[in-house]
């Protein structure tokens, strides 16, 4: 019998093997290293969310949810929103799913709008997921390089040279994983122009929002104009 292996789909030998876990895997056989490979902070899970946790598990809430997620958790996310951005009124019935994380939701975000052929803009160096979820989609991924001497901040007319008719989407990342890039709201609001005039749907992973320093600040693409009903 064949093993498992030799029996892959040609979607999945295309995913590009993650080269953070590889750097990841390195770095943890040796000594006085500090590894950036992992997204995450090198902090133990602050008490209250342990003990929220605890107390959720003790009043029995283990069972299934609405597949969209909890609704109070929706409304919750809705709020904080709004209270941020306050130009965005997402509807939690409708317009806001909870899943496990940035993986899930950019894999779900490409099943959802993309067709076998159709295009998505990727700007690089990119978080290892986006490639991988477009092509586990059916789509082709169409890179955009980005430079030191830009600040690995998108250029405008790199994304126009990129376009296509089998275009279907661009996908940003600000603040950016890996580069650390911010773009200000000059060059957001070019961004947003582009994907107006295409038709244009966008991406937007916002999962480092709060990770911004000195004189920056995060724009939320959705809350731009025109922006909140082709953002993602």
């Amino acid at each position: 019998m064949r093993p498992i292996s030799s029996r892959l789909s040609q979607r999945v030998l295309a995913v590009p093997p993650s080269g953070i876990r590889k750097y990841f895997d390195i770095a943890a056989t040796m000594e006085d290293v500090v590894s950036l490979g992992i997204g995450e902070p090198d902090f133990v899970t602050p008490p209250p969310i342990l003990q929220a946790g605890l107390l959720s598990l003790q009043r029995g809430h283990t069972s299934y949810t609405s597949n969209s997620g909890m609704y109070e958790l929706r409304e919750a996310v809705a709020r904080n929103l709004r209270q941020r951005y306050g130009a965005v009124p997402y509807d939690p019935e409708k317009e806001v799913l909870i899943t496990v994380g940035v993986s899930e939701a950019m894999y779900l975000a490409m099943q959802a709008i993309l067709d076998p052929g159709d295009e998505v803009i990727v700007p690089q160096p990119c978080f290892v997921s986006y490639t991988a979820s477009v092509i586990l989609a059916g789509g082709n991924v169409v890179d955009l390089p980005t430079y030191a001497e830009d600040n690995f901040e998108i250029r405008p007319e790199a994304i126009r040279a990129a376009i296509t008719p089998r275009t279907k989407a661009l996908l940003i990342g600000f603040p950016s994983n890996p580069t650390g890039a911010v773009m200000d709201l000059g060059g957001m609001l070019e961004i947003a122009r582009i994907a107006e005039e295409h038709d244009l749907l966008v991406i937007s992973d916002e999962i480092y929002d709060r990770l911004v320093y000195g004189s920056h600040h995060h724009i939320m693409f959705a809350a731009l104009p025109g922006m909140a009903e082709r953002t993602i």
